[in-house]
């Protein structure tokens, strides 16, 4: 695999020569269209295959994986023109292996909300040792918000994709009740309740584990936060559970701040079979322009993260979407839109920006001015930066990584996925 960056002047069909491979390939595997225009300084994934085969009439991909040793996933990782579907036809060429040596195994989890199309959850489930459907909520009386998951879990289960149960104090309104939090730590009644209503749902629903994310936890709380924890743990686990409890992104034990504070990473690591870092969100709506996991910031995180939690427990958060902040930026006023990474470089070729590449951030940004003449600048995820995110796994031994979210078209990033590691099966 290598990844090619656009010089002014080339066309897809000068790298589809320059690399030996054909143009399709290279179309298909960064989510471009055959006569696709080209932005100078975008970031292309180039693979090379190094065995292929022709299906035959009467074959089906189950077939050609029992003589080559594959199984479907394996297929459908190496061949994303199939989009997650057994459907094959006479003549077809599939991808059975391409020449790069991965790292290793990594967990790999994903965020979706119940809208996500059948399409795209279709294409990214055979990447996914899990998938983590958005969110169920609770009221306070123990009972949970239901959530419409039903179609997610069938999928996933297809796909052999271990479903989890998301579990958070999301509200109506869209943010985290630190007040429910409170109520559900301190109401032993509630607590009960809530910990044997989560496991009948996820009993019927035929989840495979528990991902908990409580934020904005008061910091009088954080004890009580580790301790809920340990009580799903010792009540889920027996039955083949394992739970899961999302991390802010710290860099200190006495960190200020309410996003921070009521997260003890040593007691929450300590209780919880793993853990997300939610390295993301530096760069967010309200913020200053700036990458959305800048990786300075990450490697803080993380490195704080070995100090407090076994590495084998921790799974790194992972973007796969950027903003488009208008310019200048004035603190309380301004306003980005949140974009995948496809709809940035989109824009880039609409006002024919040239897209940068920080070498601090590991991230890519350009400026473009737009109609109405108001100046605009965009940070984004490519095969770049998610190269330079995945590397952290294999440097601080951390056993998986969680992408938020599913709901955005990013196919460089399953590509760079696919070419460094083995996809484990949830356990």
């Amino acid at each position: 695999m290598e990844i090619h960056v656009v010089s002014s002047g080339e066309t897809l069909f000068d790298i589809a020569r320059q690399y030996q491979v054909p143009a399709s390939q290279i179309a298909l595997d960064n989510g471009l269209a055959g006569q696709a225009r080209l932005a100078v300084g975008q970031a292309l994934v180039v693979q090379f295959p190094s065995q292929t085969y022709v299906v035959r009439p009467g074959e089906t991909l189950s077939d050609i994986g029992r003589r080559y040793g594959l199984s479907q996933r394996q297929l459908y990782q190496n061949n994303p023109i199939l989009q997650g579907r057994d459907r094959i036809y006479p003549g077809q060429t599939l991808v059975l292996s391409y020449r790069q040596q991965k790292r290793g195994k990594l967990e790999t989890n994903g965020y979706a909300y119940p809208f996500i199309s059948d399409r795209l959850l279709q294409s990214v489930l055979p990447y996914l040792s899990a998938m983590t459907p958005f969110t169920y909520g609770f009221a306070p009386q123990g009972n949970l918000v239901d959530l419409d998951d039903r179609r997610m879990i069938a999928m996933a289960q297809g796909a052999d994709t271990a479903p989890l149960m998301h579990l958070s104090t999301l509200t109506e309104s869209g943010g985290f009740s630190n007040e429910l939090a409170h109520l559900a730590l301190t109401d032993d009644a509630l607590q009960k309740a809530l910990i044997e209503n989560v496991l009948l749902n996820m009993q019927s629903r035929e989840y495979r584990g528990l991902d908990v994310d409580f934020e904005f936890v008061y910091r009088q709380d954080a004890g009580l936060y580790a301790q809920f924890i340990r009580r799903l743990t010792e009540r889920l686990n027996p039955l083949g559970y394992p739970v899961i409890a999302a991390l802010a992104p710290k860099i200190a034990s006495d960190q200020p701040g309410l996003l921070y504070e009521g997260h003890d990473y040593a007691a929450l690591g300590a209780a919880a079979n793993r853990v997300l870092l939610m390295t993301y969100e530096w760069g967010y709506t309200y913020g200053p322009p700036m990458a959305v996991a800048p990786l300075p910031n990450v490697r803080q995180v993380a490195g704080y993260a070995l100090t407090q939690i076994p590495a084998n427990k921790i799974w790194m958060g992972i973007p796969t979407y950027g903003y488009d902040w208008p310019l200048p930026f004035v603190q309380g006023q301004s306003k980005a839109t949140s974009i995948s990474p496809q709809q940035a470089v989109g824009l880039a070729l609409e006002y024919g920006a040239e897209i940068q590449y920080s070498d601090q951030s590991q991230a890519p940004w350009f400026r473009y001015t737009d109609g109405r003449g108001i100046v605009h600048e965009v940070w984004f995820e490519d095969a770049r930066s998610i190269r330079a995110k995945l590397a952290l796994t294999g440097e601080y031994g951390f056993s998986g990584v969680g992408y938020w979210n599913l709901m955005r078209e990013f196919p460089q990033n399953w590509r760079i996925l696919n070419a460094l590691y083995d996809i484990a099966l949830f356990s």
